[in-house]
């Protein structure tokens, strides 16, 4: 199949875009708390079910505590391919001492070097992904 008979937008089920997030580990955080939007890059590991994400003490966990509803997106691009994930779902800090060993145990290292001892953990309520294919502009004729 040429890239023209490819069609240009392909809707991803939610398995099909968790695999997506499985499998990278770099995305936007979406906050909002008085209807003022934020949205931080971060690094997270997607596995059973939930993402978590390693943080520190800042606006990022400031906000979350008030407005515990979160997007986040991921996507890929290649020269002719690209998708994009969104996910819709709670964020909450984990507390317990069972929590934190447990997170500790993930492949989740810090961006950059700086200490980054808090972990958060989104629950996903939604799941959506779109898949690319990248091409030109159809001719108008």
């Amino acid at each position: 199949m040429t890239s023209e008979e490819r069609p240009p937008v392909v809707e991803l089920s939610p398995e099909q875009s968790w695999k997506y997030l499985e499998h990278t580990q770099h995305g936007r955080l979406a906050l909002s708390v008085l209807n003022e939007p934020d949205i931080f890059p971060i690094n997270y590991f997607a596995h059973d079910g939930v993402i978590t994400i390693r943080t520190a003490p800042g606006t990022k966990l400031a906000e979350l505590t008030v407005n515990s509803r979160v997007a986040l997106e991921a996507d890929g691009i290649t020269s002719d391919q690209a998708w994009s994930v969104v996910v819709r779902g709670t964020i909450r800090e984990l507390e317990t001492s069972e929590e934190i060993t447990a997170a500790d145990q993930l492949p989740l290292q810090p961006w950059v070097r700086t200490e980054k001892y808090r972990y958060v953990e989104i629950t996903p309520v939604s799941v959506t992904g779109r898949f690319f294919n990248l091409g030109p502009e159809p001719d108008r004729g």
